[in-house]
Order: C-alpha cells, then structure tokens, then sequence
C-alpha cells in the first residue's frame, strides 16, 4: 500500500486506531498519515486569539504523538496533517488527495461516547471514503501476527462479491486464512441457491489466488448479528463487508447493515463501497 490514513482526535480510541495503523502498515510496508481535523465554527470561540490556541494546541499534540510513535513505524514515513471542516469529509479529501489505499478510524462502539468526534464520525467516514476503511474498536487487542483470519459474509446481493479481491489481497499480504460466510435471510430456496452459487465463484477465486479458505452457511433473521457470533467463533481479526447490503426486517429497524457493524462490531471491520474494484498495490 502506498499511505494509510488514521483519523486523529487525541482521544485512547483514536490512538489505539493509530497503533493498529502502524502494525498493519509494517506488515504491508506503507507510510501512515494522521488527519486531525478542526470541525469547530467561529462561533465556537468568544476571541480570535482562542482560535490560534486551539490549533497550536493539535498541533503540540501531533508531535508529540510523532516522537513517541515514530519509531515504531518500521518501513514508511509517519507524517500528519491539520485540516478544516466536517470531519468525515475532511478524512474523505485528504485519503483523495493522497490516493490512499486505506483510512482507520477508531470506534467506541455503542458505549455511548460523544466526548470526541471519531466515535460520532466513524460510520459517516465508512459512507464517505474514497477507498476502504477498516474501524477498530478502542478495546480490540491487537495481536503480534496482524491479521490471521478474516470472516467474508456473502449475501445475495450483485456487489456482495465487489469486495473478494481487495480481501484476496490482504490475505495475501497476512498469509492470513478466510472464512466464507454465505448468509440465507430468507427461505426462498431461488435466493438461496443464489447465495450458494456466489460462494462457490468465490470459492473458486480464492483457490486460484491460493488462499486458505473455509466456507459455512447459515440462516440469518439479523445478517449483522450472525456475521458477528461466526467472527467469535472462528477468532477473526477482521470482518471484510460492502456498505450496503441485504435488507431483512430487522436491519429497516437497527439501520443499514455496515453502521451496525461499525457501531457493534467487537472486531474490526473492513468496509469497501460497491463502486469500483479496490486492489493493494505494494511499493
């Protein structure tokens, strides 16, 4: 990968986010750069000279998180930068503007936190990206050996196979084994056959490309929560999804299916838009 993007508020959630960047970016031999972004207004400051402060202050922090952190990064360069405005936005031009490969935000998941803005942000920056996004819970352990094992939900949707050759690569890159996870939400046996012959294509695909791969299939009233008890089981360092998925009844209720996982997901989630076949490219 070229850059990795990390969404920086100062908060344990966002530099857990970091320490999670820069193990996976020594795996794949990336540089990583942190975005903090100013989202306040002027009608947040009584004086102008608060404004100046605020800033100064970011940015005192930034390098203070350079000098601890810098050492850490093994192969790439470790850099920030300050921007201005909406949050998910500003993550969104900055990841556009540095054609990067991948952005990871921190999550509090549904702990309630609103003390900072990556907690309240993480969904809307999964919608907005410009390439995938991997959120990470701020109490998620990361492990030594990176990413061992990846759960791959499959739907009866057209794009859910959109997000198998990025997941492919970074298997690859992990020597990491995937789970093919082929969802039933419903007992119309026309769609199931459907699901099962998009896990068998994808079956295919991952024997070719070489990939350890297992493959089960289960009935799911709420895909999220199913996608979430199999990740348990098989302890899976990641879950790979597109942003939209099926509809059941239960996800009309919950929301769309990539925030309940964002917000609920215990392990990190990989979420890819289903606009455009994403691929890693190493330096």
């Amino acid at each position: 990968m070229k850059e990795i993007v990390v969404a920086i508020d100062f908060s344990k959630g966002s530099l857990h986010a970091l320490d999670y960047a820069i193990a996976f970016a020594n795996h794949v031999k990336s540089n990583v750069m942190m975005v903090w972004v100013d989202s306040h207004t002027n009608q947040d400051f009584a004086f102008s000279a608060e404004v100046n402060e605020f800033r100064e202050e970011a940015i005192r922090n930034m390098e203070e998180i350079m000098k601890s952190k810098k050492g850490q990064l093994k192969h790439g360069k470790l850099s920030y930068k300050l921007r201005k405005g909406k949050v998910y936005q500003e993550i969104a031009n900055q990841a556009k503007y540095n054609d990067a490969s991948l952005i990871i935000a921190g999550t509090h998941g549904v702990t309630g936190y609103e003390e900072f803005w990556i907690g309240s942000n993480a969904y809307r920056i999964v919608s907005y990206a410009p390439c995938p996004v991997i959120t990470v819970r701020y109490d998620f352990n990361i492990g030594p050996e990176g990413i061992k094992s990846i759960v791959l939900p499959i739907d009866s949707t057209l794009d859910t196979r959109q997000k198998v050759p990025f997941t492919v690569e970074l298997a690859k890159l992990f020597n990491a084994d995937i789970h093919i996870l082929a969802l039933y939400s419903t007992s119309i046996r026309a769609v199931q056959r459907k699901v099962d012959n998009y896990a068998r294509q994808v079956q295919k695909y991952m024997t070719d490309a070489g990939i350890n791969h297992h493959t089960e299939s289960l009935e799911a009233d709420n895909i999220t929560n199913i996608s979430i008890e199999y990740a348990r089981k098989v302890n899976a360092d990641l879950i790979a999804i597109m942003t939209e998925q099926e509809t059941t009844a239960s996800n009309i209720l919950l929301g769309p299916y990539a925030q309940q996982m964002v917000n609920h997901s215990p392990v990190p989630v990989l979420s890819i838009q289903p606009k455009e076949i994403y691929s890693i490219s190493t330096r």
